[in-house]
């Protein structure tokens, strides 16, 4: 399972990148193989503003529908397009090819409630197998 150091995560295994004050949001590896085969994405709409915690996307996987839920506050500036015609980038490229939205973040102190890589590591620890 690959967990970039570059990256925060949250413990419903969404991950984030910040870059100045913008934050790309996507789904883990371990997120994605619990999932299974992904075959459909619903992302919000440019403009949209999502609240940290909160419903901002919807996986559909052969297994399950499952809640995206916003690492941060903001609002919705770009989401990935490429995403919603092959939504199985999500499964073969989570962190790069595969990301859902990005945002602009309304306040960066909400990343003290995001887990660095290696405190995301010791959570997965912990789950139940």
């Amino acid at each position: 399972m690959s967990i970039p150091g570059n990256l925060l995560y949250t413990k419903d295994h969404e991950w984030v990148k910040i870059e100045g004050a913008t934050a790309i949001i996507g789904i883990s590896d371990h997120a994605q193989h619990a999932l299974g085969d992904i075959t459909f994405v619903e992302l919000p709409k440019i403009g949209d503003r999502v609240v940290q915690g909160k419903h901002c996307a919807t996986v559909e996987s052969v297994k399950a529908a499952s809640d995206v839920y916003a690492p941060f506050s903001g609002k919705v500036i770009k989401i990935n397009t490429e995403l919603l015609q092959h939504p199985e980038l999500a499964n073969q490229s989570p962190y790069s090819q595969g990301w859902f939205i990005a945002i602009e973040i309304d306040n960066i102190k909400e990343k003290d409630s995001l887990m660095l890589e290696s405190e995301y590591v010791h959570y997965l620890t912990q789950l139940p197998s």
